[in-house]
């Protein structure tokens, strides 16, 4: 049955027309009723879709990118004393910070220098030597050297992982026996880095050169980690000796800067 055109007042026309509702020519579906004269018809959906999206499109907020991180200017918790002895040509350090004076734990970071300031690595646990730090290091006295040391050359009993440092891969890197503590050295010196502790640069780790006299120690490496303290080498997890050996370019001419916090903020 067809209804009757429902009648409309003109204020409800008025308010219907605002919401941009045509309504002169809307039927009510069966099953409705028709509204008494002088009354307006209940409208559904009032809003037209152009006034939602109008409605959406306002009240999205505007996203902001984000600014970039800074970059620090100078290295962390390097004072001017240490900062002094790092080559003006270097752009690459690997900041290695002991826990304590006397402690075996330590953390290593590679910073590379860019845009003028220098750009932290991820931070990577470490072993040092077994008494902790020296300023002046000795054979056989169980500390590492504190200090800034070229990194030059490379090698170990694998074959090369992809670094640009000049690479001796040699059956000679076999190395087996206990630790200080007793855990296996086998695989230590699957790939290592020569500190330029105390050797002459340019050759292999192996090398057996001692500028400054037997008794000041040598063979100085940053290894593959053994799971304990070290006689006063770096040691650091396989994973993190691959990536830092193919992170190492001579032509950003690579240092090590070493030591317990206190004495690197000298």
């Amino acid at each position: 049955m067809r209804l009757h055109r429902p009648y409309v007042s003109a204020a409800a026309a008025v308010v219907v027309s605002s919401l941009g509702i045509v309504a002169a020519s809307q039927h009510i579906p069966d099953g409705g009723h028709t509204p008494a004269p002088g009354t307006a018809p209940v409208v559904q959906d009032a809003v037209a879709p152009a006034a939602v999206g109008s409605a959406t499109a306002r009240a999205t907020p505007r996203t902001t990118p984000s600014p970039r991180p800074e970059i620090p200017t100078k290295i962390p918790g390097l004072g001017p004393g240490t900062r002094s002895h790092i080559p003006a040509g270097t752009r690459q350090v690997v900041l290695v910070t002991g826990a304590a004076r006397n402690s075996a734990s330590s953390k290593v970071v590679l910073y590379q220098r860019v845009d003028g300031g220098w750009r932290p690595g991820a931070i990577w646990a470490a072993h040092n030597g077994y008494r902790g730090w020296t300023d002046e290091h000795y054979a056989g006295d169980l500390r590492s050297p504190i200090g800034v040391f070229g990194l030059t050359d490379a090698g170990g009993l694998l074959a090369d992982p992809g670094t640009e440092l000049p690479y001796h891969h040699s059956g000679a890197f076999s190395v087996s026996g206990p630790g200080i503590e007793g855990e296996p050295l086998t695989g230590s010196f699957d790939y290592v880095i020569a500190i330029n502790y105390n050797r002459q640069p340019g050759t292999s780790p192996m090398d057996g050169t001692k500028p400054l006299g037997e008794n000041r120690g040598g063979g100085i490496w940053i290894h593959v980690d053994h799971g304990g303290p070290t006689h006063a080498c770096v040691s650091l997890s396989k994973p993190h000796m691959k990536q830092l050996l193919q992170a190492l370019d001579p032509a950003d001419h690579p240092v090590v800067v070493m030591g317990d916090a206190a004495s690197l903020a000298r």
